[in-house]
């Protein structure tokens, strides 16, 4: 069964926009370096040649988990989810019970997210202990640096 990637209708064109670079700009940037690299003759011991060749693997690599992802993304209306349960696009006010701080989350797909403006995922420890909680609720999230306590805030759209 295919996973949904679900996304927010700009994360969608966002990434519609990377594949189209992908494809329009790094792939032929790639093939041409791969081309010049191949015109420089032996091909046992041109280093240029197998740079060009490994980067342009890496690029095919890219652009089909673009395209995989794009295939499989759902577009999430946030006027159909509950308000007043954490879910995926849920912007989540809480309060960092240790140090006595408050915080505003985003929770994402993986394919969204952009920690300098507080996106996370919904599979990141602290996505997963909010996803599915409720407007008071004290969750625990399993960190690198040990276990962080939230309280929930807010929960907006």
């Amino acid at each position: 069964m295919a996973e949904y990637t679900y996304l927010s209708a700009k994360g969608l064109e966002e990434l519609k926009e990377k594949l189209r670079h992908a494809k329009e700009v790094e792939r032929p940037d790639v093939i041409n370096r791969v081309a010049e690299a191949r015109s420089l003759g032996d091909l046992k011991e041109n280093s240029e040649y197998h740079a060009a060749k490994e980067e342009q693997g890496a690029i095919e690599t890219k652009i089909a988990q673009l395209e995989t992802t794009v295939a499989r993304a759902r577009i999430l209306d946030t006027k159909d989810i509950d308000p007043n349960i954490v879910s995926v696009l849920s912007t989540v006010k809480v309060k960092n019970l240790k140090v006595n701080k408050e915080k505003i989350y985003t929770l994402v797909s993986p394919a969204e997210v952009d920690i300098d403006n507080n996106k996370i995922s919904i599979k990141s420890p602290i996505g997963k202990a909010l996803l599915n909680k409720k407007l008071g609720e004290t969750v625990e999230a399993q960190v690198p640096a040990g276990i962080l306590k939230f309280e929930i805030l807010e929960i907006n759209r």
